[in-house]
C-alpha cells in the first residue's frame, strides 16, 4: 500500500524480506530500531526504505552505530574482562551511542584469529558500525595497532580509546607475549628442538625478572 511515492509494507511482508521473525519485528518496532507509520485503522505498516536502510546497512539520521570490544589473555582474568565491558557500556551511553554489540575475547593480543576480533571485522567490511571502542589500545591487538586503525578508517570506522595509558597491571600480559615473540623467533632460528632456542629464552626469562626485581 503506497502513501505519496513511499510504498508501505504489512510486517508479515518486511520480516520475509529482511529475513526475521515477527516476534524480532515487534521487539525491532519497540526498540525503535525500524521506522513504522500506522494506517486510519490503526495497522502497521513499514515504509520500503527502511528494508534498503536495514539491507544496506545504514544507520538512522545521526545514528552512532558503537561495537564494543573488551579482551583479557587468561580466563582468570574474567572479573578485568567483565569490569571493561562494564566502563565501555558506561562510556557508550554517556556518549549517546547505540551499542550495536559488545565483544569479547580471552586470548592474547598476538593472537590474530580471535573469535571476537574476527566479528568485529566482520561488522567492518560490513558497514554495520561507525565507532570501535576499547579501553586501551593493546586490548585491540599487541602491535600494529596503526595499520588496524587504517584498515577500519577505509570503511569510515573510527577507534576510539577511553584510557590513554596501558593499566599498570598489565606487566605480566606484556611479559607473555614478549616471550610469545621470542621464543617463536627461537624456534625459526635454531630449530623447536634445540638447546640453543631453551637457553636462549630463559636467558630472556632471567633478564625480565632483573628487570622487574630492580623497577
Amino acid at each position: 500500500m503506497p502513501v505519496g511515492s513511499e510504498k508501505l509494507l504489512r510486517p508479515g511482508e518486511f520480516c520475509e524480506l529482511i529475513g526475521i521473525s515477527y516476534r524480532t519485528f515487534k521487539r525491532w518496532v519497540s526498540e525503535g530500531r525500524i521506522r513504522v507509520v500506522r494506517t486510519p485503522t490503526g495497522r502497521i505498516r513499514v515504509p520500503y526504505s527502511e528494508v534498503e536502510r536495514i539491507l544496506s546497512g545504514k544507520p538512522e539520521a545521526g545514528e552512532v552505530r558503537a561495537v564494543i570490544y573488551a579482551r583479557v589473555s587468561s580466563s582468570d582474568q574474567k572479573s578485568d574482562l567483565e569490569r571493561q565491558i562494564h566502563h565501555l557500556t558506561q562510556y557508550c551511553s554517556a556518549k549517546g551511542y547505540k551499542v550495536v554489540d559488545v565483544l569479547s575475547d580471552i586470548a592474547s593480543g598476538l593472537k590474530t584469529n580471535r573469535r571476537g576480533l574476527l566479528k568485529l571485522f566482520n561488522y567492518v567490511v560490513k558497514r554495520h558500525v561507525d565507532v570501535v571502542v576499547i579501553t586501551y589500545k593493546d586490548r585491540l591487538t599487541r602491535f600494529g595497532f596503526e595499520y588496524l586503525e587504517y584498515f577500519f578508517s577505509q570503511y569510515s570506522v573510527r577507534i576510539e580509546v577511553v584510557y590513554g595509558e596501558e593499566a599498570k597491571d598489565a606487566y605480566q600480559e606484556l611479559v607473555e607475549d614478549l616471550l610469545a615473540v621470542v621464543t617463536s623467533f627461537a624456534g625459526k632460528l635454531y630449530g623447536m628442538r634445540s638447546h640453543k632456542k631453551k637457553r636462549l629464552v630463559q636467558g630472556f626469562k632471567s633478564l625480565l625478572e632483573e628487570v622487574e626485581k630492580n623497577g
